[in-house]
Order: C-alpha cells, then structure tokens, then sequence
C-alpha cells in the first residue's frame, strides 16, 4: 500500500485504504506493517468508532430539525440559520456511512453514479456549513453592533433567501469534484480522479477548498467578533435595552461556542493537507490520521449538544419532543399568549414589556 492513499473527497482525508488524491499518508494504512491480521481489526475499530459517530449525528440533528420545524417553524432568523445548519450537518454525516462501507469492504459497491452524487454531497456540506456559519457571524455582527439599521435586512424571508444562495455558491464550490470524481479505477474506490497533471491538480484543490472552504470565511468571521466585542466594550447599557442586551449576548455566546468548536474540529485536517503538500507524512500514523478525518464529522454531532447545552429554549424544545408533547398549533394547544411573545423563537425569549421589535434583534443571531 503506497505512501499516496488518502482521498480527499471534500477536502477532507479519507479514512479507506484506497490510493487517492491527496497524497496524505493512508488512515487505515497499518495493513503492510501488521499484516492481515492487525487490517482485519483496524478496520472494525474504525468501523464501529465511525458507526457511533454516524448514530450520534444523525438522532442528535435529525432531533434539532424536529424541534425547529414543529415549535420555532422560522419565525426567527436565528432558527432559520440554525435549521439551515443543522440540515448540512445532517447531509455531512449520512456521507459517513458510505464512506464506512467502502472502508470495510475495501472497494466502492455503490456505483458510478452514487459516487458522484456522495462525493458532491459530502464536499457540499462541508462548504454548505462553513458559509452557514459565517452568515450567522455576520447576522450576530448586525444584531449587537447595529441593531436599528439592521432591522429591514434581520428577517426571516431575508435569512431564507440568504440560506438559498449559500446553498447556491457552495454548488458552484464543489463543480469540480463532480465532474473529476469517478469509481471507475484499478482500486475500485471512489475518489477524485484528476487530469494530468495530476500533482498539480491536487495541489490547487488542496488550497482551494482551505482558502474558500475554510480560512476565508474565518478571517470573515473573526472580523465580526472583533467589532463585536469593540462595540460591546464601549456601548453604555441603557435601562431600557438592558433585557434585549442579556438576550443577544446569550445568542452570542451560543454562536461563538460553535464557531470556536467547527475550528478546533476543522483545523487540523486542513494543516494536515496544506503541510503534505510540502512534506509527504509519514504512514505510520494511520491512528492519527483517521482521528483527524474523525474529528471533522464529530463536529457535525457537537452541534446538537451545544445547543441543548447553551439554549434552555432548546432543552425545554428537546424534552416535548422527546415526550412526545404536541407543539403549539396542535389539539391540546395551550393557553393564549400575546402575538408578539407567540412569534418568539426557541433561542430567545422577548421580555413580556417589549414592542415585538426586541424579538427581531434577538433571534437574529446564530453565526458560524
């Protein structure tokens, strides 16, 4: 098994044992040190640690879509952008599992077409969530730092129509990985079969998904904070708008939590290629590179957590759901509330004295 079999499907190192694009060293490559017998069990440690990741992920978004389409139904801009989230992370982990299969049967059984349409998919929710996440930035950015100004654009239709064209770029993105990938090769896996030359190919690929995939959208999204946190530093609380201030600065701290952890979980995947380029890796760490490749779908299963974590809101919203309570609109509906309270949504509750403005700066503020 040669040094260069790693693929990178979104950019991402790929955890089978097939030849690939991005010359990383083979995650699941102890096979020649060890024998078949050290493969056989590598493969199932994988397997079984990439199955709980899958499990993990799929029940924890599948739960956060549930709870945002049956009690918030984008009301809010925040639910907006987190169900927008929440449905790339999901895309991103149902790719898990193909990619389990063919590391386990050590060739691609699913077609030449669902190749192309796993591998567009994969890179897609890679692209789909950094673009989310970064709009949610920029949304919290708007909300703290110009709250009055922002109000025409801080709605939920404008937040649908922004989610339709983040879909639409990150599209654009990953063209490139639909027309190069392919099943039809001597290893019988699904990878990113590049024209010659082929070194030159993977290399501009490599930086292309880190600089558009990934740094830029950070640099976007640092920026953001760092006039947040100037505005915050010098702004002079007045009484009245203390309760909206408590409020955004929740929705605040729940979108840095999650940008901080797409980084911590993203990061190291990315040095990982950009270094390859330059020194070809060892493949002797197979351990450490699939825990790499791990890492980028565990933050896919993070984002749940967080939010039950940071969003009482949300803890409230997972236990109906779980007990299976009937949302608002349903038979057993509950008792009257105001309308500017009802359009509220799961993130932030708008104090019972405020003019249904309040509302629109609160929920406006899930970044990423």
């Amino acid at each position: 098994m040669s040094v260069d079999s790693v693929t990178m499907e979104t950019g991402v190192l790929n955890v089978s044992g097939v030849p690939n694009v991005s010359g990383v060293p083979n995650v699941s490559g102890a096979t020649e040190l060890s024998g078949a017998g050290a493969e056989g069990s590598w493969s199932l440690v994988t397997a079984l640690v990439s199955f709980g990741v899958f499990l993990c992920g799929l029940a924890g978004n599948s739960l956060v879509m549930l709870v945002l389409l049956l009690y918030a139904r984008g009301k809010t801009v925040t639910d907006t952008y987190i169900l927008n989230l929440a449905a790339a992370d999901q895309l991103y982990i149902l790719c898990l599992a193909f990619v389990t299969a063919q590391n386990l049967l050590s060739y691609w059984p699913f077609g030449e077409l669902m190749c192309r349409l796993v591998m567009m998919t994969d890179v897609l929710s890679q692209f789909g969530s950094t673009f989310c996440l970064t709009v949610m930035s920029v949304d919290r950015y708007l909300a703290v730092v110009h709250p009055l100004r922002s109000q025409r654009w801080r709605r939920p239709r404008v937040a649908k129509l922004t989610n339709a064209l983040v879909w639409t770029l990150a599209a654009l993105a990953v063209l490139p990985v639909g027309v190069f990938s392919s099943a039809h090769n001597a290893q019988r896996s699904c990878n990113v079969i590049w024209p010659e030359p082929k070194a030159t190919w993977d290399a501009v690929f490599i930086l292309y998904t880190a600089t558009l995939g990934f740094l830029l959208p950070l640099l976007i999204i640092i920026i953001c904070y760092l006039l947040i946190v100037i505005k915050v530093k010098s702004a002079r609380v007045k009484a009245g708008l203390a309760s909206r201030r408590r409020s955004e600065r929740s929705v605040t701290r729940m979108v840095v939590v999650i940008v901080v952890v797409f980084v911590l979980c993203w990061l190291p995947f990315f040095v990982v290629n950009i270094v390859n380029l330059v020194v070809v890796l060892p493949a002797e760490n197979s351990s450490v590179y699939f825990f790499i490749v791990t890492l980028t779908y565990v933050n896919s299963c993070a984002n749940p957590l967080l939010y039950g974590f940071l969003s009482k809101s949300f803890r409230q919203s997972f236990r109906k759901v779980l007990c299976r309570q009937r949302p608002p609109g349903g038979a057993e509906r509950p008792s009257r509330r105001p309308k500017r309270q009802a359009s509220a949504g799961l993130l932030v509750r708008s104090p019972p004295d405020f003019n249904g403005h309040a509302q629109n700066v609160q929920v406006r503020s899930r970044p990423l």
